[in-house]
């Protein structure tokens, strides 16, 4: 008996995660018309519906900084050189990454042929880098404005763009241009700046928790993995779809590096002067495409509610003429009612699409958007006084038909279920894919497939042993979790040595 071929299921977007991701998620990215690449190497255009998505990051990540007492400042984009030699360990860390403005003018020349050349002149006597990040022209900045422990603490933020000379570019995972925003503070004390250091930490994690439904492991980098020049780093690691881990953000405590570097000094409650002990900490852009790789699927990006651009769009069904203006009427009404509604301490984001197009090419263009909630009424909804409705989190061709005045009681609370469902499933993928190690034989058989999950595992070595592991198996020690430092004691893998630490490897982008 022949047995029949199995159709394989049609879905928007091509390739599927499972048959190739990194391609999946740049055709999902194409298909949301979120950014595209430019002429400019390494370098992206953010197109206006991936740039809402950081907006809604942007905003409620301000709300939080102004609400624990920060407040935003601008810094200038060039740094000179001599700024980054003066903190040796965090200028070569960042070396490599460097662009370099070296030159003030143009200058117009002929070639042989007649066509005009710009040729750089000018020479700047100390060249100026493009900021990789802000420490040294935030610190000087900092020695200029604290003289005495009642101008402490210091709590700046800056929202800027920062570079870093990128070798293999993914939209907005890694580009030489990126957004950010970086925080930077001044404290008297050691144990101050320690505590603003886990403020921001439970602060990015409750953001990204409630905010993009995506839920992060919190830890500490290990030594080969802190940031430049820090005395301890703090991350936030989410899981997306293929398994691998995303820092999704870090909060530094930088001890008195900077400050020594910079002078930036203070006189204490006993009239003695001292050095100020500082922090920096920030998120990117990258948070939109940890979004997009937790949470799309095959037909394309799945929003939570929170960061949506548009959080509901209404489709008119108008297969008549004659019920054209009272279809449309009724979206508009309809979309009036709902932005009278509050979602997250905003008006409800609505979007009604009259555009003389197919039924079916709205649909897809929306589902490909990502839009959490998508309402259809036509001549029959509006007899009924009812509402088609289909949510982002389900199936694309799965549909309700609700009441219309049911709908705009439990719209919010439609929107909460949409929120939860994701990062319910985004938490229970993750779970199933942290696997508990103990022994260094099951360590390396397990990174012989691609990308098989996250382990956890007893970890007393020293950083060239992680550095040794690290390269042979392609992964890194994601962080040491702060939930799990202090259990029972157990055999290092790799030493043997009892303790109570674990440690998370993976492979990572």
């Amino acid at each position: 008996m022949v047995r029949p071929v199995m159709a394989k299921p049609k879905s928007a977007i091509t390739p599927t995660r499972s048959e190739n991701f990194p391609e999946w998620y740049q055709q999902v990215v194409r298909a949301a018309d979120l950014a595209e690449n430019s002429e400019t190497r390494g370098c992206m255009v953010i197109k206006p519906w991936g740039f809402a998505i950081w907006e809604a990051i942007q905003r409620d990540l301000d709300n939080r900084f102004k609400a624990t007492g920060h407040q935003n400042a601008y810094f200038p984009l060039l740094i000179p050189l001599s700024y980054l030699e003066k903190e040796a360990e965090h200028a070569e860390g960042f070396a490599t990454e460097c662009a370099v403005v070296t030159h003030h003018r143009l200058e117009a020349e002929k070639d042989e042929n007649g066509k005009t050349r710009m040729i750089p002149s000018g020479k700047l006597n100390e060249p100026y880098v493009i900021r990789p990040t802000s420490e040294t022209i935030i610190g000087n900045a900092f020695s200029r404005w604290v003289e005495s422990y009642r101008d402490l603490p210091l709590l700046i933020n800056q929202w800027a763009n920062v570079m870093r000379w990128e070798m293999r570019p993914r939209l907005f995972l890694r580009t030489a241009e990126f957004l950010w925003q970086e925080g930077h503070t001044a404290h008297e004390t050691k144990k101050e700046a320690l505590e603003e250091t886990h403020m921001i930490h439970q602060l990015y994690a409750d953001a990204l928790r409630d905010l993009l439904a995506i839920p992060v492991v919190m830890g500490e980098k290990t030594e080969a993995e802190r940031f430049p020049g820090a005395d301890a780093t703090l991350t936030v690691e989410a899981m997306v779809q293929d398994r691998k881990a995303i820092q999704a953000g870090t909060s530094h405590y930088l001890g008195q590096n900077f400050a020594k570097a910079q002078e930036i000094t203070f006189v204490d409650r006993d009239n003695k002067e001292q050095h100020v002990h500082t922090t920096s900490w920030g998120v990117s852009t990258r948070l939109v495409g940890t979004l997009i790789m937790a949470h799309s699927d095959d037909d394309g990006l799945v929003l939570p509610p929170r960061v949506a651009p548009q959080q509901i769009v209404i489709v008119p069904i108008t297969p008549k003429e004659e019920t054209r203006d009272a279809v449309i009427d009724a979206c508009q009404a309809l979309a009036t009612r709902l932005r009278e509604q509050t979602y997250g301490g905003e008006p409800l984001r609505v979007h009604v699409d009259n555009r003389d197009l197919g039924g079916g090419v709205k649909k897809w263009e929306w589902v490909k958007k990502g839009v959490p909630l998508r309402v259809e009424i036509g001549p029959r909804d509006l007899e009924e006084r009812k509402v088609c409705l289909q949510r982002r989190d389900q199936a694309a061709n799965e549909k309700s038909f609700i009441e219309k005045e049911e709908f705009l009681r439990e719209v919010v609370e439609t929107l909460d279920n949409v929120h939860q469902s994701l990062l319910q499933r985004a938490l229970d993928f993750r779970e199933e894919n942290i696997t508990e190690c103990s022994d260094l034989e099951t360590f390396e058989k397990y990174w012989e497939e691609e990308n098989p999950g996250w382990l956890v595992t007893p970890w007393a070595g020293s950083r060239e042993q992680e550095e040794e592991l690290s390269k042979k198996h392609k992964i890194t020690i994601r962080c040491l979790p702060l939930d799990k430092q202090a259990g029972p004691e157990a055999d290092c893998i790799l030493t043997g040595s009892a303790t109570s630490s674990r440690a998370i490897w993976g492979r990572s982008y």
